[in-house]
Order: C-alpha cells, then structure tokens, then sequence
C-alpha cells in the first residue's frame, strides 16, 4: 500500500508510514498543492502556548519588552496601580469636570446607598458606608474612567434574599450582620483570585441570554417586595417567591394606609417621569440623577411636616453619624452559617463581576480605550476584602450611576473620589436630616432602578435570532419567579450549558457544491447556484472531531451518503466514487476523532467508496501525522483544497467533463 507524504513548515519531506523520504504531494499533477505540517514543537512548548492563550491572551507583559530596569519598574507601578500612570497627565480641566461629575453621581448615590441597603435587609446607613470606602479603593486600583462603584440592586438583592430565607435580620441582627460582612469578605477573595490567576473566562459561562432573564426576574419580586413600603404594610414575607409575595399583600390589606399609598403613587410617577424624560433626551440626564435626591428631600420635609397629624407613615428612623466602624470582629469563619455565608459569597461576587466589568468595558468602548479585565477583577475583589473589614456589603459598578457620571462629563476616577468626599461629608454632618425620610420614598427609588433591568426588546430579539438563547432566558426568568434567585441563576446556566453541549455533541454538517462563478464550495441548502459534482460527496464538519461527537459524525456521514445514493438512484444519475470531507472549521481532533476517521474510511471502502480529506488545519495534521492515520489514505487522500481534490481525482478517471465542472 502506498503511503501518504506530506512537508513539515521547514520544508522537509516526512512520511506518514515508515519514514522514508519521498515527494510529499498527494498527486504529481502540478496544480496540487503540498499539505504541510506545522512547525515543530514540544510537548511542552505546546502546552505553554496553550496556557498562555487561556490566561494571557492580551500578553500584559508585552509593554515590558527591550525596557531599562527603572522603566520596568515604572511600568510595574502604572500595571498595579493604574493611578500612576494617569495621575501625571492629570490637570485642572479634568479636575473641574470630574467635581461635577461626582457631585451629580453622589445626588443619586446618597438616596440609592440607603434604598439598597434596605433591599439587602441591612441597616440603611450601611448603603452610605459602602459608598465611601470602595469608590476611594477602586480610584487607586480600577482601569475603567468611567465606572462609578457603589451597592447595586441585583447583589443587593441576591445578598437579602439568600440569607433572609435563613436567618430574620429582626430577630437575629448581630448574626446577620456577620453572615453579611462575611459573605462581602469571600466575594472579594473570589474575585482577587479569580483576577490574579486569570480566570476571567469563567464569567463568560453567564450569557447575557442568562442575565437578561435572571436580571428581569429578579426586578419584578424587587418590585413586588416594595409593595411593603409603598402600601404601607407593617407585616410582610420575607419570601422571595411572586405567589407568596402576592399573597402577603393582599392578606394584609387591613394595615394598607390611604396616605403612605397616595404620597408613593405621587413620587413613583414622578420618579419614572423624570427616568422617562431622561432616558429620550440624553442631555437632560440631570433630571434622571437629581429626581431621587430631591424626592429625598421633598418627601422627608412633608413627612416632618404631617408627623404630628398622622403616624401612618413609617420613617427610617435615627442614623448615626460618622465614619465607617471597623468590622473585623464581626467577620466569622465557623459555625453553622459559615457554608450560606460562602455560596452567597460566591454567588453575589460573580454577579458584581459580571456586571462591574460588562459596564466598564461598554464605557470604554465608547470612549475608545482599554479595560483590562483581570486588573478589574482584582481591584474589585480588593475593594470588597477592605469593605468587609469596613461596615460595607458587596459593591460593583452601577451602570445608572456610571451612566449620569459619563453624560456630566466624567473624565477619570477622580469622580468616584468626589463622591467619596460627599457622602463622607453627609456621614459626618447631614445623617440628622434622614430621620424623618419616610420608606415608601426608597421604595419608590428601588422600583425605578430596578425597572430599567427589565429589557423585554431584547427578550424578543433572544426569540427571533436564537430560540435556545431565549430559552435559557425565560428559564432564568421563570426560574427567579417560582423557585429561587440561585435557583434560578443555576437552571439558567445550565440551559446555557446544555447549549454548549448541544454544539459540541451535534455539531453542524452540510453537503457542498461548486458555484462556478466564484470557483468556491458552498452548502447545497444555501446558494441556489451551487450544483453537485458528478460522482463526487462534499461534505463539510463545522466543529472539532471529539470523543463527545465522533459517532454522532459517523453515523450523519453515512446518513448524508445514503440519502445521496437515494437521491441518484431516483435522478438516475452517476453513482457516488468519491466522499470528499472539507475540514476547514474542524479547529481541534482527539483520538476518538481520528479513529473515527480512519473506521469511516474503511467503512467506505467496503463499499468501494474513496475518503478524501481537504484542508485539515496544523494541530489536526499534525495528530492525524503522528497517529500513522494517513498511511491508509495513500497518495491521493490528502488535498490542500477541495477544488484541488476534485481536480486532481476527476483527472484521474477521464471521466465525461459536466457543462459547471471546476
């Protein structure tokens, strides 16, 4: 039997049998090109690449190439601590729009700080706390310009939901408080890590098919769950489920008060107004920030007005001023709610990265520069460890806040450091002022933050461009609604793991033809002017031959071979020679892959039908070299191309030329 002889990227002649040098063309025909293999390299050398392009696809150390050692050490400094290297082109026209951005951003963060912490069934000056110490952080260490960080709805949310179902905040305070700043400390750890050893690819496993689903579940219970503060009920679920929500409203109608509903209708409507108004004119996008704080205001000032009139209306009470108190204390690393204080950790910390880095990186790309997301992981994993130790729950970047701080005119980081000051300025002087600020304002609050993750334009454009995509969508939806928020979360993933494996399992295969005037193949199904080649089966794999779809493969082959010797026999046409498989999009082969292969070729062999191979990429020649798989094939089973296979072969029987022959 002859054996196949292909050209390493040297130019070196091997041989796929014993060895031997010979012309490494499948044909003699001129107009056939050498199949080569890719340059050589170990084992090692092959798995050093490969670890590279996993964890350093961006080469961060690229800047320090052919650098003296005090460059190197400059640059060192600008890698860890982006500040130094922004920090020396910084001046004061920055500086003017940077006050005005984070005055604006500190308007709106006040009233959200105190409303989220609330959603998180935390104490409501731990909001303002978690809006001072991690913007000061993130300013030193974060890479986005834009990003304004702080407590957002969805970890606040997470975060109250999973461990209000264990434990009540009103009956055990101190242990919820330390399964809080706990959970906060290991979503910190956890994105450090993940930031350090760069496994910034595992957050793409939430696709935003999941998020946008998990994102509007979670919206619509937030929603319903500030029924309490906008009805005026007293005793409400600490469920986060719709049914047992709806049905604690309505059993409590008897606490409901005319005047907390009337005053929250009224603010809600002028809350998503201005929302409206902003949302429609991006340059109006001052009366958006501004509506909270002055709703704020406009709604304690009433509140203390009517307060001996009416009781009804309940009030956050008395805030202490000051800085943030240390926490270490309350950080506790045993007892039973140890495990709930790590899955919330881990859960809340992947979300805050999701969402901190996906709205980072949208602000860049508008502004054109870089957002390095390993960097961005662990700037917020340090921001998160120091805020655990400083009275302050899980933070990310808020895409509303970031929002306003890019239409103020937000330059860099020093906006964060801007609000900062404020909200330290209001720890320290204006927590009197709260006192009389009734709920049903931060409801009003949450509910209009919340509204804008409900994104039903882009669950109809999940439906029209991928139906899996939507599924996995709804699932998350539905899942956040009846079940759980992790719930939830965990069949949303693993639709969209069951997708991955779909891909991989039942990869896609088309039967090709030649469209003269390009002298391209192209699928049969789609290009009306690709017509077949007599006596030949082109066959194209758009996925890798793995264990996981080898079979699968086989057995479509020899289906797509059958329905081919069918369709002949009823045109009465040629019968089939030749099965010509186009291995371009085959990126990756294992063993089961190429046992496959060569199984195939002697299954067609029985049955006096060629196998023929076209364009395997390097890695795929290189194993199908190596394995001896390409003896068998001889020297004409091998082709750079298709339009070459056919050529080469058809020249080979003399056969009656078709009228679209290559």
């Amino acid at each position: 039997m002859h054996s196949i002889k292909v050209e390493d990227a040297s130019g070196r002649n091997n041989n796929a049998g014993d060895g031997a040098e010979a012309s490494s063309s499948p044909s003699e025909n001129a107009g056939v090109h050498k199949v080569c293999l890719p340059p050589h390299r170990t084992t090692f050398q092959k798995l050093g690449h490969r670890l590279s392009e996993i964890f350093f696809p961006d080469d961060p150390l690229h800047r320090f190439k052919n650098q003296t050692g005090l460059r190197k050490f400059v640059l060192g400094l600008q890698f860890f601590f982006p500040i130094f290297e922004w920090g020396p082109k910084y001046n004061l026209t920055l500086l003017r729009s940077d006050i005005i951005a984070g005055i604006t951003i500190a308007s709106l963060s006040i009233p959200q700080g105190i409303s989220y912490a609330k959603l998180a069934n935390l104490p409501p000056i731990l909001g303002l706390y978690s809006s001072f110490v991690p913007p000061l952080i993130y300013s030193i260490l974060g890479s986005s310009r834009h990003l304004a960080v702080g407590p957002v709805s969805i970890c606040s949310l997470v975060m109250g939901t999973m461990i209000g179902q264990a434990i009540s905040y009103a009956k055990e305070p101190t242990v919820y408080l330390q399964v809080a700043f706990t959970a906060t400390l290991f979503s910190g750890l956890l994105q450090a890590a993940m930031g350090f050893f760069r496994l910034g690819f595992i957050i793409d496993f939430l696709s935003k098919a999941t998020l946008l689903g998990f994102m509007a579940g979670a919206a619509v219970i937030v929603s319903l769950q500030q029924l309490k503060g906008l009805l005026g009920i007293v005793h409400f679920t600490n469920k986060m489920q719709i049914i047992p929500v709806l049905i604690s409203v309505f059993e409590h109608k008897n606490e409901w008060t005319w005047q907390t509903i009337v005053m929250g209708a009224c603010f809600l409507i002028f809350l998503l107004t201005a929302r409206q108004i902003s949302a429609r004119n991006p340059k109006l996008f001052w009366i958006s920030a501004a509506a909270p704080l002055v709703s704020v205001i406009i709604s304690t000032i009433i509140s203390y007005l009517i307060r001996n009139e009416t009781h009804t209306i309940q009030t956050i009470g008395h805030l202490p001023k000051g800085v943030n108190p240390p926490s270490v204390n309350k950080l506790h690393f045993g007892g039973p709610h140890l495990a709930l204080g790590l899955k919330v950790g881990i859960i809340t910390g992947v979300l805050a990265l999701t969402e901190g880095i996906a709205i980072g990186r949208t602000f860049a790309a508008m502004e054109n520069y870089q957002v390095d997301g390993n960097k961005e992981m662990i700037a917020l994993g340090l921001m998160n460890i120091v805020g655990s130790c400083a009275s302050c729950f899980v933070t990310t970047g808020s895409f509303s806040r970031s929002a306003v701080s890019y239409n103020a005119g937000g330059k860099t980081v020093v906006s964060n450091i801007v609000m900062a000051i404020t909200v330290l300025i209001t720890l320290l002087f204006l927590m009197p002022l709260f006192h009389y600020t009734p709920n049903l304002i931060l409801a009003a609050i949450i509910i209009t933050a919340v509204v804008g993750l409900i994104d039903y334009q882009g669950a109809f454009r999940l439906w029209k461009v991928d139906k899996l995509d939507c599924v996995a969508c709804l699932s998350s939806f539905f899942g956040v609604l009846f079940i759980s928020v992790p719930i939830g979360l965990a069949i949303a993933v693993g639709v969209s793991v069951f997708k991955i494996l779909l891909n991989v399992t039942r990869p896609n295969t088309h039967v090709l033809g030649y469209i003269a005037s390009t002298r391209s193949f192209q699928s049969l199904s789609r290009y009306d002017t690709a017509v077949r080649i007599p006596s030949f089966l082109i066959i194209a794999v758009e996925a890798p031959f793995y264990f996981a779809n080898s079979t699968y493969l086989q057995e479509r082959t020899l289906r797509w071979i059958r329905e081919e010797e069918d369709r002949i026999k009823a045109n009465q046409q040629p019968a089939i020679k030749c099965v010509v498989i186009d291995m371009t999009a085959v990126t990756a082969i294992d063993t089961s892959g190429i046992d496959t292969i060569c199984e195939l070729r002697r299954l067609l062999e029985k049955r006096s039908l060629k196998l023929v191979l076209a364009n395997p990429v390097g890695n795929v020649m290189e194993k199908l070299f190596k394995s001896n798989s390409l003896e068998a094939f001889g020297l004409d089973g091998l082709y750079l191309t298709v339009s070459e296979a056919v050529d080469d072969i058809s020249s080979s029987w003399k056969p009656e030329k078709p009228s679209e022959e290559p």
